[in-house]
């Protein structure tokens, strides 16, 4: 079983990149509105927002309740496993997203970042191959990920921490 690891540590062998973007909760609140915002003022107005789990998971939500839906899925992606440590590709894990239930809906992909791509690419060509419409939409895209989101909060070439994995997970109190 491999190690889960936070943006507060680095793989093995690795350094953790000086300069970094830190994303707090109050500045990623803005962020999941303007880019809300974003993709209601291009006149795309999604049935569904499907979240990739996990980095997605918070972005997704702020997001669909800024634009009002409540249709609101996920499909869960393992490819990194710890600062600049991934796996060859992105691995769909279970519970697998009911893709059946997708056809003639436009959907709205959210994701944390777009990083190399590869993981937003593979959720964006499965929801794809099942909906009327799907677009794309991540905090942040960096300059070599192989998709170009189709909307985008910041564009950065560093290493993010994000709030929600900023910090070990939590083990049981001492009491």
């Amino acid at each position: 079983m491999m190690r889960r690891m936070t943006t507060t540590e680095a793989a093995p062998g690795t350094e953790l990149p000086g300069d970094r973007e830190i994303l707090d909760w109050e500045t990623f609140g803005r962020a999941a509105r303007e880019l809300a915002q974003t993709v209601v003022d291009s006149g795309f107005v999604p049935d569904l927002v499907v979240a990739v789990a996990r980095g997605g998971l918070p972005a997704g939500g702020a997001i669909a309740y800024a634009l009002g839906t409540k249709a609101v899925g996920t499909l869960n992606v393992e490819f990194y496993t710890g600062v600049d440590a991934r796996l060859p590709e992105p691995a769909v894990l279970p519970p697998l997203l009911d893709t059946q239930a997708l056809t003639g809906l436009r959907a709205l992909v959210v994701d944390d970042v777009a990083d190399t791509g590869e993981t937003l690419a593979l959720v964006g060509r499965l929801v794809a191959e099942h909906c009327a419409h799907a677009r794309t939409a991540v905090l942040y895209a960096k300059p070599h990920s192989v998709v170009d989101p189709d909307y985008v909060w910041r564009r950065t070439d560093r290493w993010i921490t994000f709030p929600w994995s900023a910090k070990e997970p939590v083990t049981p109190s001492r009491g």
